[in-house]
C-alpha cells in the first residue's frame, strides 16, 4: 500500500501542471467577448472547490518556478486584466465569498484619467485588501508596433504612477493584448519584475520561464474542466522566428521529445493538420500566405498538451507614415477649429461679453 501511494505521488508531481486563468469583465453583458457572467463565475469557483483544486496567490506559483520546484497539479491562480469597474462592482463579492485570492492588473492611463468604465485608485486600494495588484502598461498599446524607446517610456510612466498612487511598486506585469516579442521583453527586463505573463493556453511547470508565464482566458461560457486539461509541452522553436516580411509562412521547425512520432500543427486561419516527427525534429514545409496579422502556431500530440507561439506582423514603413499622416491631419483639423473659434469670439472678448463655444464636446467660456 505504501509503495502504491509513493508511486501515485511521484506520478502526480512528474506531470505537475498548475494553471493560471485571466478574466476581464464581470456581469457586463455589453461586452460578451470579454465578459464572464456571475452565474458562470460561481460555477467555475464551485468546480474548483468540489474537485480538489486550491486557488492560490500567483506569488506562490512564481516562487515555485523561481526555485525550479515542482508546482502542485491542483494549484490554480486567478488574474483580472484592465481593472474594469465591473470587477469592483460585481466580481469582487464572489471572490470574497469563496476567499479566493487574485491579482488585478491596472491599465494605468484609464484609471489615472478616470475613464468611466475603470476602477479608481481608491477602489484599487480597497481591492488590494483581498488580492495583489500588478501592472498592465500605461497606454495599453500594442507593444510590438511601437519602438523600444516607446515601450520603455510607457512602462516607466506606468510604473512610476502606479508606485506613487498605491504606495508600493508593481512586482508583476502582463502584456496588453498578450502581444510581445524579444525586444519588448528586453525593455521590460529593466524593471526587474518578478514575473511577466502572456495570454497563451498552457500550464505552468518548474520549467516555465518567469518572463513568459502562460495564462488561459476564461470569458463567456467556457468548460473550465477542459481548460484544466491543458499541459505545457516543451518545444524548442527554430522557425518561424518572426512574422515573415512577405507574409508567406514557408515552414515550421521545432525540436520536441523523441518519444513523439506524430504531432498536430495548428495555424490561425488553417486549423489543425497532422505532421510527422523524425527523431524529435519537426520540419514541415508549408509555403502558405498568413491570413491574419496576429497568427498563433500550436504543436500538440493530443490537442491539450501544447507548445504555442504568436507571431505578429509589424507595420511597414508605408503603414507607419500613413498612421502619422492621419494623426497630423487630425491635429491640424483640431487646431484649425480652435483658431476659428477664437477668431469668431474675438469681438466678444474685446467688448467684455462672455460667450460660450462648444469645441469637441468641451464647454469653453470666454
Amino acid at each position: 500500500m505504501r509503495i502504491i501511494l509513493l508511486i501515485a505521488v511521484s506520478f502526480t508531481y512528474l506531470f505537475a501542471n498548475a494553471h493560471i486563468f485571466v478574466y476581464h469583465r464581470f456581469g457586463d453583458d455589453r461586452y460578451p467577448s470579454t465578459n464572464t457572467t456571475l452565474i458562470e463565475l460561481e460555477k467555475q469557483f464551485l468546480y474548483f472547490q468540489k474537485n480538489g483544486y486550491e486557488v492560490v496567490p500567483i506569488e506562490k506559483i512564481i516562487e515555485k518556478v523561481k526555485n525550479k520546484k515542482e508546482v502542485p497539479n491542483n494549484w490554480v491562480g486567478l488574474t483580472i486584466d484592465d481593472a474594469y469597474k465591473s470587477f469592483y462592482n460585481n466580481g469582487l463579492e464572489l471572490f470574497r465569498k469563496y476567499n479566493y485570492p487574485f491579482t488585478l492588473y491596472v491599465y494605468v492611463e484609464a484609471t489615472n484619467r478616470k475613464y468611466k468604465d475603470f476602477m479608481t485608485w481608491d477602489q484599487i486600494k480597497d481591492a488590494s485588501l483581498y488580492g495583489s495588484i500588478g501592472l498592465h502598461s500605461f497606454g495599453h498599446k500594442r507593444m510590438t508596433q511601437i519602438s523600444k524607446e516607446q515601450v520603455y517610456s510607457d512602462t516607466k510612466k506606468a510604473y512610476d504612477l502606479f508606485s506613487k498612487k498605491l504606495g508600493f511598486e508593481p512586482k508583476t506585469y502582463v502584456h496588453p493584448y498578450g502581444e510581445y516579442n524579444k525586444d519588448v521583453l528586453k525593455e521590460l527586463e529593466k524593471f526587474n519584475f518578478d514575473a511577466i505573463f502572456n495570454q497563451n493556453s498552457g500550464s505552468i511547470t518548474k520549467e516555465s520561464k518567469l518572463n513568459d508565464i502562460n495564462r488561459i482566458a476564461l470569458v463567456g461560457k467556457v468548460n473550465v474542466k477542459n481548460k484544466l486539461r491543458y499541459k505545457t509541452m516543451n518545444a524548442s522553436w527554430e522557425a518561424p522566428v518572426q512574422f515573415p516580411k512577405d507574409g508567406i509562412l514557408k515552414n515550421v521547425k521545432a525540436r520536441v521529445d523523441t518519444k513523439y512520432k506524430t504531432m498536430k500543427l495548428y495555424i490561425t486561419g488553417y486549423g489543425w493538420r497532422d505532421i510527422k516527427v523524425n527523431k524529435g525534429i519537426i520540419s514541415e514545409n508549408l509555403n502558405i500566405p498568413l491570413k491574419q496579422a496576429r497568427t498563433r502556431i500550436i504543436l500538440s500530440p493530443d490537442y491539450y498538451t501544447i507548445a504555442n507561439k504568436i507571431i505578429i506582423k509589424n507595420k511597414t514603413t508605408k503603414e507607419k507614415k500613413l498612421m502619422l499622416n492621419t494623426i497630423y491631419e487630425e491635429t491640424k483639423e483640431h487646431m484649425t477649429k480652435t483658431i476659428e473659434a477664437i477668431k469668431r469670439d474675438y469681438k466678444s472678448l474685446r467688448t467684455g461679453k462672455v460667450t460660450t463655444t462648444i469645441l469637441d464636446g468641451i464647454k469653453i467660456d470666454y
